[in-house]
């Protein structure tokens, strides 16, 4: 049996193990605080440099957020498919946008301004955007792709009218008599066997 000096010293053992694996758990949780408040930290200035841009938007425009959002990857929200994230070397600004076919980089460097003139490109875009679509002025895609008027089609004569349905009854009366002679054919070549006894015993 073992003694209890020497459990004591296990116990000991355990308990140094434990400290150091909360230790190592706290340093790794403050590295993570660390790279996520310095992401933070970059947008709000990105933010800051933008702060004009956002207060010239027009007040009806709602589909802008504008926003940096918490998280483990802060994020400076522009719209509902486009933000800019700080990449994995925690210093290149990354504007991306989501798209159908899959995320676009928009603009991508380590200095603010590039990324900053960007934004206001895109965000200026879009007002335009929306300005043309309640103006109704919106071009097609393919210039000269407009759709050609549609003359109005000219009445029908009297005497079309009747040439028309004339030929319409005739077509029908020809189908049935096609139908009738061929069933008539058909019963023939069915019952031929009984039409020639019926014949032969006509005879005198």
């Amino acid at each position: 049996m073992k003694d209890a000096g020497e459990q004591e010293d296990q116990s000991r053992k355990l308990s140094d193990a434990i400290r150091d694996v909360k230790n190592a758990l706290a340093d790794r949780d403050d590295v993570v605080i660390d790279m996520r408040e310095a992401h933070r930290m970059r947008l709000d200035l990105l933010a800051a440099d933008l702060a004009p841009v956002f207060a010239d938007v027009p007040a009806d425009m709602d589909n802008f957020d504008f926003a940096v959002s918490s998280g483990l990857q802060p994020r400076l929200w522009i719209d509902a498919v486009s933000h800019v994230t700080m990449g994995r070397d925690r210093r290149t600004y990354r504007f991306l946008k989501d798209t159908r076919i899959g995320r676009l980089v928009l603009a991508e460097s380590t200095d603010r301004k590039p990324v900053a003139d960007s934004v206001t490109r895109y965000v200026a875009e879009r007002i335009v955007e929306r300005q043309r679509m309640m103006e109704g002025g919106a071009e097609p895609a393919v210039a000269g792709m407009k759709r050609a008027g549609v003359p109005e089609a000219e009445p029908l004569l009297p005497a079309t009218i009747r040439s028309r349905v004339l030929s319409a009854f005739l077509s029908g009366l020809g189908l049935v008599a096609a139908g009738a002679l061929v069933g008539l054919g058909v019963s023939a070549v069915l019952f031929w066997d009984r039409i020639v006894a019926m014949i032969v015993s006509l005879r005198p």
